[in-house]
């Protein structure tokens, strides 16, 4: 219940702030933001080696939108992470008559876009709450937890 309540008051939080920021309306649209699970999948080109991730996308509204949607202007719909020109590319980027990687492309391969994003936010936020944990050891409260870093966390076994 109390979990509940807490998803709830996150929301609000968002939608108010999205309001006040007038971020809610892009042009005469209204904005649609997804508020349950968006399920994270590889592009039909390629074959899954792992299970699909199930994103809990309203648990990430304590995030502002374009910490993700790093392209997003604030006026336009947000669009997905595979979109063409973001990170559109379904193998990783060589360089031309080389097997090395083309690092300067790297960010286009999908799979290094969530990753690098979602794991590197998560690690960031468990060394921030590590922090906490060191500097409030005299105090009672429990501390935050922070997302999944592991494989199986986020591709859970079918």
């Amino acid at each position: 219940m109390r979990s509940q309540s807490y998803v709830g008051v996150v929301l609000l939080i968002g939608i108010i702030a999205c309001a006040s920021l007038g971020i809610a309306i892009a042009g005469d649209e209204e904005m649609c933001v997804p508020m349950g699970i968006i399920t994270l999948e590889p592009p039909d080109s390629v074959e899954a080696k792992r299970s699909a991730v199930e994103f809990q996308h309203s648990r990430h509204f304590v995030k502002a939108c374009n910490a993700c949607h790093h392209t997003w202007e604030f006026t336009e719909p947000i669009t997905g992470c595979m979109t063409a020109g973001c990170h559109d590319l379904d193998t990783l980027p060589r360089k031309e008559d080389s097997k090395a990687i083309d690092k300067d492309q790297a960010f286009r391969f999908y799979k290094n876009a969530y990753h690098g994003k979602c794991i590197g936010c998560h690690k960031t936020m468990k060394q921030e709450i590590q922090q906490m944990a060191t500097t409030l050891a005299g105090i009672d409260g429990k501390l935050p937890t922070t997302g999944p870093t592991g494989c199986i966390e986020c591709h859970p076994k079918e």
